[in-house]
């Protein structure tokens, strides 16, 4: 696969991490597409190995989902941009500090947001509580989910 495409697959692979945070938009299935169009472009075992593996884990998430909580973004009271930059710290986060960084990029994104609408004393820690409960548990496991296919189909197209 030439340079032109893996920088098409990346974006496709970006475009479905965004996804994640957009309602209505099937960030997973467009990440895993990208994944089975390289595996497809490369027919190689590591290839194969990393749609295989990106398919279980999006299929486990995708059965873990009537057990989170619903997205119920009101109730939160936050604006959506809210959960728009704690997503986009997460997936920085992720490829800054591999892994963990994700999720506290979600998370500290969040508070971030939270801490400058409602002030110093306006309680940001509760604040990033009630998102978390309300929205930001089930986008975190479907986001990391996706960060995780990302990340393995980096390792195995620079490393492999």
């Amino acid at each position: 696969m030439g340079v032109w495409q893996l920088l098409l697959v990346g974006l496709v692979m970006l475009l479905g991490l965004l996804g994640v945070l957009a309602p209505g938009v099937p960030g997973q299935a467009i990440v895993w597409a990208a994944v089975l169009w390289w595996a497809l472009d490369e027919k190689t075992t590591l290839a194969w190995g990393v749609l295989i593996g990106a398919t279980a884990l999006l299929l486990i998430d995708q059965a873990l989902k009537p057990l989170l909580p619903a997205r119920r973004p009101r109730e939160s009271g936050a604006p959506p941009r809210t959960l728009v930059v704690g997503g986009i710290a997460g997936i920085a986060g992720f490829f800054l500090l591999p892994v963990v960084g994700g999720i506290a990029g979600f998370v500290g994104g969040i508070y971030g947001v939270e801490r400058a609408r409602l002030g110093s004393h306006g309680g940001g820690w509760a604040s990033t509580r009630t998102v978390m409960r309300a929205v930001g548990y089930p986008v975190l496991v479907e986001l990391f989910a996706c960060l995780l296919v990302v990340g393995a189909w980096a390792g195995a197209v620079f490393w492999g």
